[in-house]
C-alpha cells in the first residue's frame, strides 16, 4: 500500500491521540486543581496525573491560566447538561430558565475552581455565555412561545445575565456585596426576561430537584 493510501489512517491516529491528550489534560488539571487549587497547582503534576511529558502539556495550552479556563468551560458544558438532565420533567420551560440561574450561581459561588477565576470576570462571563448560552436561551425561546416570557431577545438578555452573573459572584465572593440571598439576586435576573416581580418571585418559590451528578 504506499504513502498516499496511508495517510488518512495516520492523521485519523494523530486526531485521536490529540483528543485523548486534550481531554486526559482537562480532567487531570481539574482533578488537581479541585485539591489544591490554582495557585498551588503545576504543570508538572498535571502532566503526571494525565501520564504525558511536561512538555506535552505547552503543544495544548501556553499558561496554567489557559488551562484553568478550559477546565471551567468543560465545567460549564457539563453543568448544563446536569440542569437539562434535572429540569427534564418541568412542564413550565419558564421554570427550567429560574431553575438554570440558581444553579448557576450557587456553582459560581462555591466550586472552588469557578471562585479562582471569577476575577477574570470578562474572560469568564464570556465562556459562560458561549458554553451556557445554547442550552439557556433555548429555555428563554420556549418560554416566550408558551407566552411565559414576554418577547424579547434571548441572546441579549442572556448575555446581559451572564455578565452579571459572573460580576455578583465575585462581590459574594470576595464579602463585597450586600448579604443578598441568592433567591433576592435569581429575582432580579428573573426580572430581566421582561416578567414581573410577583412572577419571578413565584418561580423562585417552587421546589427544586436534586442536581444530577457530574459527569466529569
Amino acid at each position: 500500500m504506499n504513502t498516499t493510501d496511508n495517510k488518512p489512517e495516520t492523521e485519523g491516529r494523530v486526531a485521536r491521540r490529540q483528543r485523548r491528550n486534550h481531554a486526559a489534560l482537562i480532567r487531570a488539571a481539574s482533578a488537581v486543581m479541585s485539591e489544591k487549587g490554582i495557585d498551588a497547582a503545576t504543570m508538572q503534576e498535571i502532566a503526571e496525573r494525565a501520564d504525558v511529558a511536561t512538555g506535552t502539556v505547552y503543544n495544548y495550552f501556553k499558561s496554567k491560566d489557559e488551562l484553568a479556563i478550559a477546565v471551567l468551560e468543560d465545567m460549564m458544558y457539563d453543568l448544563a447538561l446536569r440542569i437539562e438532565g434535572s429540569t427534564d420533567a418541568f412542564k413550565d420551560p419558564a421554570e427550567v430558565y429560574a431553575f438554570g440561574l440558581r444553579t448557576v450561581l450557587e456553582t459560581a459561588t462555591t466550586d472552588m475552581r469557578w471562585k479562582q477565576m471569577l476575577y477574570r470576570s470578562e474572560v469568564i462571563s464570556d465562556a459562560l455565555y458561549r458554553r451556557m448560552g445554547p442550552f439557556a436561551m433555548r429555555d428563554f425561546k420556549r418560554a416566550m412561545e408558551e407566552g411565559r416570557f414576554p418577547p424579547g431577545d434571548a441572546a441579549l438578555v442572556w448575555r446581559l445575565s451572564a455578565y452579571a452573573i459572573v460580576g455578583i459572584s465575585l462581590a459574594i465572593t470576595s464579602d463585597e456585596t450586600f448579604p443578598y440571598t441568592l433567591d433576592d439576586i435569581v429575582v432580579r435576573l428573573l426580572c430581566m426576561t421582561g416578567i414581573g416581580t410577583n412572577d419571578a418571585l413565584e418561580l423562585v418559590a417552587r421546589p427544586r430537584p436534586a442536581l444530577q451528578e457530574s459527569r466529569l
